[in-house]
């Protein structure tokens, strides 16, 4: 009998293969609404395949995806609806502005009048008029997590995003992620770094390994 699952996000016996190479096997997870995951382990654990995957970028080579007890595979639409992806790419176009580039974002799911909030809470406003050329590395991560709270997805799934961030930023996103939370949202991010979120979970890629690569892992 296939496996119910729990409200929230949830995989259920997940396997990714690469090219030749198993990144990981058997993985379940479930994350609540207000629920936060943090994917941790070394280089080559599987942490960006494994956020990609709960993007709907790429497919499982097994197991299933669940968004409260609808398997995702069944509805696409749905699937691109729940979910927000921030990758190590920040996706600025370097022609729009940050006011531009976040109100596009924004449009897409109908939320134009939550973009000033989301610029705000990057600490963008004063930044909004300045084309995407001219920004620094952390101004332009600043406008791509603008862009995913602007979006307002149930589903935030962030690879890394406190790189290139200063410590102000680094507040503002962890804030950022508590009111999400709070409100309902759920937050799943793969880190190298500490993310100061209360009632976070973590998830240690390298206890997914398949046997024969976990040495090859931890050596990376």
């Amino acid at each position: 009998m296939t496996p119910v699952a729990a409200q929230g996000f949830a995989g259920l016996r997940l396997s990714c293969r690469r090219s030749e190479r198993m990144v990981f096997t058997g993985l379940d997870f479930t994350v609540a609404a207000g629920g936060a995951l943090l994917l941790t382990g070394p280089n080559g654990s599987g942490k960006s395949s494994l956020l990609r995957l709960m993007a709907g970028l790429i497919k499982p080579y097994s197991g299933r995806l669940d968004y409260n007890g609808t398997w995702l595979a069944d509805d696409p639409a749905r699937h691109r609806e729940i979910v927000a992806y921030l990758g190590h790419q920040d996706a600025v176009k370097p022609m729009l502005t940050v006011g531009e580039s976040t109100q596009f974002w924004a449009g897409l799911r109908g939320r134009q009048d939550k973009a000033e909030a989301a610029m705000a809470a990057m600490g963008l406003t004063e930044l909004s008029d300045l084309a995407g050329r001219f920004l620094s590395s952390g101004q332009r991560r600043r406008t791509a997590l603008a862009r995913v709270i602007a979006g307002g997805a149930p589903v935030w799934l962030l690879d890394e995003p406190t790189v290139g961030l200063d410590v102000k930023s680094i507040a503002a996103l962890e804030s950022a992620l508590a009111v999400h939370c709070a409100d309902g949202g759920i937050v799943i991010a793969a880190t190298h770094a500490p993310i100061a979120l209360p009632g976070a979970v973590s998830l240690n890629l390298a206890d997914f390994a398949p046997s024969g690569f976990a040495n090859e892992v931890e050596a990376a």
